[in-house]
């Protein structure tokens, strides 16, 4: 019996073509067509890899996350999940357009099984039922994905409204605004403390019922 022509790529290449491309351009440049551009293949060929768009969103962030080492875990619930918190972070810094992939959607790739699997194993010394720890980690990733979406969005804000906010605090009208912005910050010192209170929040008011 005569055998079909092996296929000319793999699903991976096109994965990884489409990371490439919403890196460097935003997930909406990720269109069918402009992938098989990419890897140098029929526009129509490319559903032999992916059957549309919205699958090669899900494959590209779960690959994605699996470019991500998971922490060890410690036993001390708090710090493992920040550890878990700080490493999704890294994910969508690197990778900006996870967070409008990760809206409103459930997915179930194998590398995202693994940060869930992570998760639920980091909060089990919390004493909490298993579905209260689904639910939480919902949450976590939500913050996290809110805070991604806020750091991203202050840098490109930040040279259109520079100037009006400088004019706004040296009139003297926001003392507290002012106050506030003369006080500085680490960013990333920022993200542990946050992080940290919503953990402990959440988790603690969880135990309590």
């Amino acid at each position: 019996m005569a055998r079909g022509r092996p296929p000319a790529f793999t699903r991976s290449q096109v994965v990884t073509a489409a990371i490439r491309v919403a890196d460097s351009e935003g997930l909406e440049a990720v269109t069918m067509r402009r992938i098989a551009s990419e890897i140098g293949a029929g526009a129509m060929s490319l559903y032999t890899y992916v059957p549309d768009r919205e699958h090669l969103a899900d494959l590209m962030v779960d690959a994605a996350a699996g470019e991500f080492a998971l922490p060890e875990i410690t036993g001390d619930w708090r710090a493992d999940l920040l550890a878990l918190l700080t490493v999704q972070r890294e994910l969508m810094r690197a990778h900006p357009w996870i967070p409008s992939v990760l809206a409103g959607r459930q997915l179930a790739g194998v590398n995202l099984l693994r940060f869930l699997e992570h998760g639920l194993r980091a909060l089990e010394p919390a004493g909490l039922p298993g579905v209260t720890r689904m639910t939480l980690l919902g949450l976590f990733t939500g913050f996290v994905t809110a805070y991604v979406t806020g750091e991203r969005a202050g840098r490109t804000d930040a040279r259109d409204g520079a100037e009006q906010i400088a004019a706004a605090v040296t009139s003297g009208q926001f003392p507290l605004l002012a106050a506030v912005l003369a006080e500085g910050g680490d960013p990333d010192l920022d993200f542990a403390r946050i992080a940290d209170w919503v953990i402990t929040g959440l988790v603690d008011r969880a135990a309590a019922g």
